[in-house]
């Protein structure tokens, strides 16, 4: 069985979660990093040398890297139907995948810490808005794109949409004002009304 070290409150543990449950492929996952620690331990760093969530051991092979760990997955169990077999279909979700990491997350992550992960009375405002002025065009270009398909590699949920359904997840449970995106709402329900997505995005933030 696959085991998964991370805690669900990391955004990167619930791609993989959410990844194993889409495909029906049974795992255990062990809570580490932040208050459950773990992550600093030699044993740990000998298999994570970045001393991050999540950690992926199938067997005796070990990966870190939430976006490979779901290429990985959809890869390996093709029959689930997430790796698309068309090269440029597959190139196009790669895309996408990187994309959110280099673009939308970082977007997005300040005004997560500073909501969620900050007290009151430290929240910098400025911080904030900047996130969010940083955000909102990328979510109407995302919206833009949802208008000429169902999923973001084309007609079919593939590896691409699994990242950015989970930063959906945490950026529309921000106390934010968010506006009308009906593609990407669209888009976004019909992944978390699947049973797989429970324990994933519908995890409470913090």
């Amino acid at each position: 069985m696959l085991k998964l070290w991370g805690r669900i409150s990391s955004i990167n543990v619930r791609k993989v979660v959410l990844t194993a449950q889409l495909l029906e492929v049974p795992f255990e996952r062990i809570d580490a990093g932040a208050t459950f620690g773990i992550v600093q331990t030699p044993e740990y760093k000998a298999r994570n040398p970045n001393a991050m969530v999540p950690l992926l051991e199938d067997g005796d092979f070990t990966l870190w890297e939430s976006n490979v760990i779901v290429r990985y997955l959809a890869a390996r169990h093709p029959e689930g139907g997430l790796y698309p077999q068309d090269v440029r279909t597959r190139f196009d979700a790669e895309r996408w995948m990187d994309w959110q990491q280099t673009a939308l997350n970082n977007a997005g992550r300040e005004a997560f810490i500073q909501c969620i992960r900050t007290p009151a009375e430290r929240r910098n405002p400025q911080a904030i808005e900047a996130s969010v002025a940083a955000t909102e065009p990328l979510l109407a270009m995302l919206d833009a794109h949802l208008a000429q398909r169902p999923f973001m590699a084309g007609d079919r949920l593939t590896m691409a949409d699994i990242p950015i359904a989970c930063e959906m997840h945490r950026w529309w449970g921000l106390p934010l004002e968010h506006p009308a995106r009906p593609h990407l709402r669209r888009w976004y329900d019909s992944i978390r009304n699947r049973p797989a997505a429970r324990g994933a995005l519908d995890a409470p933030l913090s």
